[in-house]
């Protein structure tokens, strides 16, 4: 995983900056979440990610392995990859407008990088990826979120 410094600047300091220059309007180049939608999707996977929201792993034990290799890689995801735990149909919005689902994901990217600053050796556990270190959480993260800036055209 090349240059995890970066991608945590990124997240840190970057990602609200191009969030916020997304048209709350537009529409995806695939998927079906609006802008909204998929901020507050990201903020869902954050607050996992900094232990708020404990999921249970849903990968069997024995693919855990194959999902960190491809962690370690700079593969992105797939366009459409399937997530068993959305529904087919996106959720109701949870914010008023995208503005404050942008405030709030800030506030969870803030408090996530709280926890890893002050404990470079804490493992978080991803309901996919199952138990991850520091430099594993922000390559998922840092995937996760180009993911999704690809969605809509960014990247």
């Amino acid at each position: 995983m090349e240059n995890i410094q970066g991608k945590a600047e990124f997240l840190r300091n970057d990602y609200i900056k191009v969030l916020s220059g997304i048209d709350p309007a537009a529409k995806p180049v695939w998927g079906k979440m609006n802008v909204q939608q998929m901020i507050e999707h990201i903020n869902d996977y954050v607050r996992i990610s900094s232990g708020k929201d404990v999921q249970p792993v849903v990968t069997p034990p024995e693919h855990i392995d194959k999902y960190h290799a491809f962690l370690a890689t700079e593969k992105p995801f797939k366009e459409n990859t399937p997530n068993v735990l959305m529904a087919d149909t996106p959720v109701a919005v949870k914010h008023a407008d995208t503005k404050d689902a942008i405030i709030a994901l800030q506030g969870e990217i803030d408090y996530l990088f709280e926890q890893l600053d002050n404990n470079r050796d804490i493992r978080t556990s991803h309901p996919f990826f199952g138990e991850l270190n520091y430099e594993q959480t922000i390559q998922l993260l840092h995937k996760h979120a180009t993911h999704h800036l690809r969605q809509f055209g960014i990247g």
